[in-house]
């Protein structure tokens, strides 16, 4: 007879999953979560209460480690990140080799490696990488799961493990055994593993400076909000000054952490812990104020096929913006003492009040001028008035308070058209879409950038994925950053662009 699982059972099993092992599941595996449950107690041979309440309080560290096993049983193969392990093998690690010289040791950690594909392949890109034999290259590779650990410790792998290994790496490193392949004892030396919740602060083993690399893939994403805040603030901890954190490609730190600068190479994205007076990702963008007041009449089209810049198309548009931010309409001052809000500031941009908010903005004391919302105010309405190097200056502000500000790298981008830095720009926006999947305006400027360089393709995959986020975009943000533009006009760009190159019906 099946044992019985009620609501009250399952909510707290949910809660010390949670509290325990930091996961978090949703209402939609719910299902799955009661067969668990049902299973674990019958396999306890205990009641429900008696079985929960082992879990609760840590009296059977065998059952939350039986219970680990079937929460954590990833799918993983061998060279899943070859794009994090170039940036890795030619711009990271370079990077650590100079700043450990006197140590000469470069330390590395693979958080949640599951059955070990990740730390190995890390071994086999690095093998040969270092300078000399006085160099050490330590690679630590932990999770949850014992068995997966017993897998990785063994070095036993299937076929489909090595779907994305390259044929060099795989005659090199692996022979058959059996209907299996076996990993070349040089590598698996090169490795160590342990079993650790990353949800449990060892200050032993989190320990400042452990570190020099720190991958952590697809593990976070699992994590309810405040356990995966935990869990990087002691990767931050762990890592020396300019050490790097890799995640899975679908997650970011947005949210979770301050502590790191965002960093783009070899088509991917990393985190660098932050060090004193270091300048942000773009740092090194220079831009003016291009831009001549038009007909506001005359729509983007126009100015695009005279092969002008987004930017600039921008400033025709938005003629009466210019108008506005040169001359304040008539009528009492906002007294910025008195209306030093966000929210007050917000006001006045929604009624068009341009050259108020703007004043409102640069009056505040310099303490409220730290608030990213309202540096990110700030930079807009100075692209809306062409003076594209204050912006740039601005967006670095913000960048030096909330480095992850996907709002401040499409700015960036707009400002690095704007002196004809159109690779730069594109970079920008990669960022900003990499923060934030669901932002819409870098799509479509990406899609517009695609379209000056002559690439069909990618302006069609940009402008049809920028229709289909316009639509549901937020109504503020396309206040704030539709350029002047509402959401219809934004939509009938793309299609207007789209149907040129036979992209859309």
């Amino acid at each position: 007879m099946s044992t019985p699982v009620n609501s009250s059972l399952l909510d707290r099993f949910r809660a010390i999953i949670e509290r325990r092992l930091g996961l978090q599941f949703d209402d939609t595996r719910q299902g799955w979560l009661e067969d668990l449950l049902r299973r674990r107690i019958e396999s306890a041979h205990q009641a429900g209460e008696l079985y929960l309440a082992q879990l609760e309080y840590g009296a059977a560290p065998d059952q939350l480690t039986a219970l680990a096993q079937e929460l954590t049983v990833p799918e993983t193969y061998f060279f899943r990140s070859s794009d994090q392990l170039r940036a890795l093998q030619e711009q990271v690690l370079p990077e650590r080799l100079r700043a450990q010289a006197a140590r000469r040791c470069v330390r590395i950690l693979s958080a949640g490696c599951a059955s070990g594909e990740e730390p190995y392949s890390i071994a086999m890109a690095l093998y040969g990488l270092l300078p000399d034999a006085s160099w050490q290259l330590s690679i630590h590779a932990v999770d949850v799961n014992p068995a997966m650990l017993e897998k990785a410790r063994r070095g036993h792998y299937t076929a489909w493990s090595l779907r994305e290994t390259p044929a060099a790496m795989r005659d090199r490193w692996f022979r058959p055994i059996g209907s299996k392949v076996a990993l070349d004892d040089t590598i698996r030396a090169a490795v160590t593993f342990e079993e650790r919740n990353l949800n449990a602060d060892d200050a032993n083993f989190w320990r400042s400076g452990s570190f020099d690399v720190v991958f952590c893939r697809n593990v976070l994403m699992y994590f309810a909000p405040q356990a995966a805040q935990a869990a990087v603030a002691r990767i931050a901890r762990s890592l020396t000054p300019g050490g790097v954190l890799f995640l899975g490609h679908a997650e970011t730190l947005r949210n979770l952490s301050q502590d790191f600068h965002l960093r783009h190479t070899h088509g991917t994205f990393y985190y660098e812990r932050k060090v004193a007076q270091q300048p942000d990702i773009g740092a090194q963008a220079q831009a003016h104020a291009p831009a001549t007041a038009a007909d506001p009449s005359a729509l983007t089209a126009r100015a695009l096929d005279r092969g002008e810049s987004w930017v600039e198309a921008i400033g025709e548009a938005t003629a009466r913006v210019r108008a506005l931010t040169t001359q304040p309409r008539s009528g009492p001052r906002p007294d910025a003492a008195q209306n030093s809000h966000l929210g007050r500031a917000l006001d006045l941009f929604r009624q068009e009040r341009f050259a108020d908010a703007l004043g409102l903005v640069q009056a505040l004391p310099s303490e409220s001028t730290r608030d990213p919302d309202m540096l990110l105010l700030h930079a807009v309405l100075l692209v809306h008035r062409g003076q594209l190097k204050e912006a740039k200056e601005t967006c670095h502000r913000l960048l030096s308070i909330d480095g992850l500000n996907a709002g401040a790298h499409y700015v960036l981008a707009l400002c690095r058209e704007g002196c004809g830095d159109y690779t730069g720009s594109a970079d920008c926006d990669q960022v900003a879409v990499y923060l934030d999947p669901a932002f819409a305006m870098p799509r479509l400027h990406l899609g517009l950038l695609a379209r000056r360089a002559g690439d069909r393709d990618a302006m069609r995959r940009e402008l049809q994925q920028a229709m289909v986020l316009l639509q549901r975009e937020d109504a503020s943000r396309l206040l704030l950053f539709g350029g002047g533009f509402d959401r219809s006009a934004l939509l009938g760009l793309c299609r207007t662009e789209l149907r040129a190159i036979g992209g859309v019906s």
